[in-house]
């Protein structure tokens, strides 16, 4: 998977989580996962397709989750992951692929993103043996990490 590709996903991460969540976030070590790998209890996923195609799935811990809708919502309190939490979660991974493919189209690739799709579950398996999945671990404040899975190929016209 060309590096020109992971960057902007980056990019766009930092930035929305600032803007929209007021929370910085710092980059941990990129690697790759081997399929099928678990995953939190909280995993939402958006395709794309265009000069690049496959999908980025994000997954959090519930703890994250409501940490991040509360953020998003000026710091009300979040308890439980309902319909507005479970929005605003889904709404976030929306914007930072918005603004990757933003970036990407900059630099002259070309993509569509998919509506996002949130699940919810314990002890799920994620299994993608076509494509190569890079994880990017974002780390928030004390432990508590949000990864991005990105499994994505040129799409050959």
């Amino acid at each position: 998977m060309n590096v020109e590709y992971i960057n902007p996903f980056i990019e766009a991460s930092q930035s929305v989580l600032k803007q929209i969540a007021n929370i910085e976030v710092k980059l941990g070590k990129i690697f790759i996962k081997t399929s099928p790998y678990d995953s939190d209890s909280v995993v939402i996923i958006i395709g794309i397709t265009g000069k690049i195609r496959g999908q980025v799935i994000f997954t959090m811990n519930r703890k994250v989750a409501l940490h991040i809708a509360s953020s998003m919502m000026a710091g009300m309190p979040v308890t439980e992951l309902d319909e507005i939490s479970k929005s605003a979660i889904s709404e976030l991974t929306n914007m930072i692929l918005g603004n990757t493919a933003t970036i990407l189209y900059n630099r002259g690739i070309g993509i569509e993103i998919t509506p996002p799709s949130l699940l919810l579950g314990d002890n799920m398996q994620i299994s993608n043996n076509k494509l190569k999945t890079v994880c990017i671990p974002l780390h928030l404040e004390g432990d508590d990490i949000f990864e991005i899975d990105v499994s994505i190929v040129d799409n050959k016209e």
